[in-house]
């Protein structure tokens, strides 16, 4: 096994970031590895009052963050990217270390969360409103009228523990870059890389209180941010039913929510198979499938559909399973013995319902294999839940819209994709596909930090991306001035 201390000094108590001080809990976690299963660190569970001093502290910094120059946030962001460039192998180590997420793939993480805080710093001096013609109605002469957008206040961040880098960045740095102040609360198994991004804050210059990290249960921590009437906003990545628990508590705050998905790509006839199997594959089983849009359903053509599988199969089997820091892994393990447990209570119902586990379907450890699941009833939970695991399905279909009502048979709809050789196949797709992104000879599973992302049904409301997070971060002001 690699040394997973490389990085991490052993056993390291970490403490609560409120108000520029890193302050020592009361009450502390054990932290493991989800593949060694050894103790990596002690983590704190703030209380309710600490929550509330965190949130006091983002207020009392509101005013600085609000007034400081757009150049000003920029070079905060701009230093952080800096500084996280040059320590990029210990950032790829700790987010590796604290979710077994292969080294390879953390370390290409790692590289999505510098571009991410280099496009926020970006955003921050692009924030603009626009005149408006109100003599374009009677009684709107002789007077002038902008936007200007402010920032909106407090962000409750909640955070998952997939992406525990990048997806924090999608968070802070749209939020630092709009001038807002944060109480991040990240995932309890992937906390260090949250502190982490503290500490190059802090060094890139972040005034006191602006950013502030609290850690602990999300019945204590998260209600208090989602109930707070102090915190102007929420943001948060994550399960369904905590999302819809959050949006009923939240009252009047703004909420975004990203909710996951069961993403399907759907592959014509005609197509080139040689050419999309790899994609197919890492889109399936890259992090374990423990992403949002990861690639779980698929639907080829009856025409290609044999060798589809066949192709498929064989690519799954090549895979390299193991210790995640060894830069050969592929596939390491699931975030907890928890979730290994439920993906196989979720194969075995496949199993039972008449499906065919064409490879995989075993585990080792927390290290569940590739599995490959063919002819699946649309009611089973492999199918129309997000199995968050190295799980995909492969179907066959008659036609296209066969296929198009079948991606649309979900409660979910974040992204979709259609490989296909037919341009007015591609753009029926693309109109046709109810979800916040259609990807054209592509799989689901793509995404770049600049793009707007996002879902429809349950998989959330609002969109994440720099530029599209700033707007929802900020509040439009009019101004009118009557020149009479």
């Amino acid at each position: 096994m690699v040394d997973q201390m490389t990085f991490v000094d052993k056993v390291t108590r970490k403490h609560l970031l409120i108000g520029g001080e890193w302050i020592e809990a009361k009450e502390y976690s054990i932290l493991r590895s989800p593949y060694s299963g050894e103790v990596i660190a002690e983590i704190p569970l703030a209380t309710e009052a600490e929550v509330d001093q965190a949130i006091e502290a983002a207020r009392e910094a509101k005013k600085v963050m609000a007034k400081m120059p757009a150049h000003q946030r920029a070079k905060i962001l701009e230093t952080l990217a800096q500084l996280l460039e040059v320590r990029a192998e210990e950032a790829a180590q700790i987010i590796s270390i604290e979710s077994a997420k292969p080294i390879t793939t953390a370390k290409g993480e790692v590289a999505r969360t510098i571009e991410t805080y280099k496009f926020a710093a970006e955003e921050a001096k692009r924030i603009h409103g626009e005149t408006i013609s109100l003599d374009a109605a009677q009684g709107g002469e002789n007077r002038l009228g902008y936007t200007v957008r402010e920032p909106i206040g407090i962000i409750g961040a909640i955070t998952p523990f997939n992406f525990p880098m990048n997806l924090v960045s999608h968070k802070v740095g749209p939020a630092i870059a709009a001038g807002n102040t944060i109480v991040l609360k990240p995932a309890g198994q992937t906390p260090l890389s949250s502190f982490f991004i503290a500490e190059l804050l802090q060094e890139a210059g972040l005034p006191a209180g602006a950013l502030n990290v609290v850690t602990g249960s999300g019945r204590i921590v998260g209600d208090k941010l989602v109930t707070d009437p102090r915190v102007s906003m929420i943001t948060f990545t994550g399960s369904p039913g905590v999302g819809i628990g959050i949006r009923n508590k939240a009252g009047l705050k703004r909420v975004t929510l990203e909710l996951g998905s069961n993403a399907a790509v759907i592959v014509d006839k005609g197509v080139d198979i040689d050419k999309i199997i790899a994609r197919c594959v890492t889109g399936a089983f890259s992090n374990q499938g423990q992403v949002c849009i990861s690639l779980q359903r698929i639907y080829a053509h009856e025409e290609i559909y044999d060798s589809f599988i066949e192709k498929f199969i064989e690519a799954t089997k090549r895979l390299t399973i193991g210790d995640p820091l060894d830069p050969k892994t592929d596939v390491s393990a699931l975030i907890s013995s928890n979730d290994v447990e439920r993906t196989l209570n979720w194969i075995e119902e496949a199993k039972q319902g008449g499906a065919n586990i064409a490879t995989g379907g075993k585990a080792e450890g927390n290290i569940l294999h590739p599995t490959v699941i063919l002819n699946a009833d649309t009611r089973l939970k492999v199918s129309c839940q997000e199995v968050f695991a190295p799980i995909v399905l492969i179907n066959k279909v008659q036609s296209i819209e066969e296929a198009i009502d079948f991606v649309n048979d979900s409660n979910y709809g974040l992204q979709a994709g259609i490989y296909t050789d037919n341009v007015h196949t591609a753009l029926d797709a693309a109109e046709n596909l109810h979800v916040g992104g259609v990807l054209i000879n592509d799989i689901p599973t793509f995404r770049v930090d600049n793009m707007p992302y996002g879902g429809v049904k349950e998989s959330g409301t609002g969109r994440e991306g720099l530029k599209y997070a700033v707007e929802e971060m900020t509040e439009m002001k009019l101004v009118v001035w009557n020149r009479n």
